[in-house]
């Protein structure tokens, strides 16, 4: 059996997140599930912590917590993450920078604070949620797509920082996946039902993603198996991106 762990996933209460949440329980670890959603406990297994991604003092407030009730952080996924589709030129800096403190700087933030003690202990893995938008561009999302491959680039450098301490840094690019948000995004009625059905057409499998592929992807980067593979992305897009 690998060892349990603790881990620490933002945005927990999403769809990607709660996906991953579940993932990394069964393969035996303890997760402090952070979100600014209201979360349900979900076993002993699981810690609902309030994490606002935006807010320092939100950050290391939850960090404190999984780790007091927990242990330390061994295994961080960056799920938290927030979109709408725009025209580039129809958007301001305050969709800018709402975009760029949840997707990026949150990232930031939350390595900041739980890295140093995986590089202290000489054990960790970081998991990036990203998004094949971050390689390839899409159309409506380019803000999304920027601050997502600056997730990207930011994971690669620190993977090179801290590889000689135990610690890996990886990300996970999704394609379109059936979540909540995506729903959100899309709204509803006709328009929206040929949005879905041209995504799907998009793709080589002829499916959308589900939160569980993404997971499958996590829960393997995180383990010990993966344990040579750092500052890597991983396209978890049914072949809608080859590279």
């Amino acid at each position: 059996m690998p060892p349990s762990r603790v881990a620490l996933v933002t945005g927990g209460a999403g769809g990607i997140g709660h996906a991953i949440v579940n993932a990394l329980v069964a393969g035996g670890h303890r997760v402090a599930s952070g979100d600014i959603a209201s979360q349900q406990t979900s076993g002993e297994a699981v810690l609902p912590v309030h994490l606002d991604v935006t807010d320092r003092g939100s950050v290391d407030q939850a960090v404190t917590q999984a780790e007091r009730e927990l242990g330390p952080v061994e295994i961080l996924v960056n799920t938290a993450g927030w979109d709408e589709f725009h025209q580039f030129l129809e958007t301001e800096e305050g969709f800018w920078d709402r975009i760029i403190e949840l997707n990026y700087k949150g990232c930031l933030r939350v390595c900041r604070r739980a890295v140093p003690g995986m590089v202290e202990r000489g054990y960790g893995r970081v998991v990036n949620i990203s998004s094949d938008a971050a390689r390839v561009g899409s159309s409506l999302e380019a803000v999304y797509a920027g601050a997502k491959a600056a997730q990207v680039a930011f994971g690669k450098t620190l993977a090179r920082e801290v590889a000689s301490r135990g610690v890996t840094v990886n990300s996970v690019c999704p394609g379109p996946t059936e979540t909540p948000l995506l729903e959100g995004m899309l709204g509803a009625g006709e328009t929206s039902a040929k949005m879905v059905e041209a995504l799907r057409r998009a793709v080589p499998m002829r499916r959308l993603g589900r939160p569980e592929d993404v997971a499958a992807a996590v829960a393997f980067l995180t383990s010990d198996d993966a344990g040579f593979i750092t500052g890597q992305t991983l396209s978890v897009s049914g072949g809608l991106t080859m590279a």
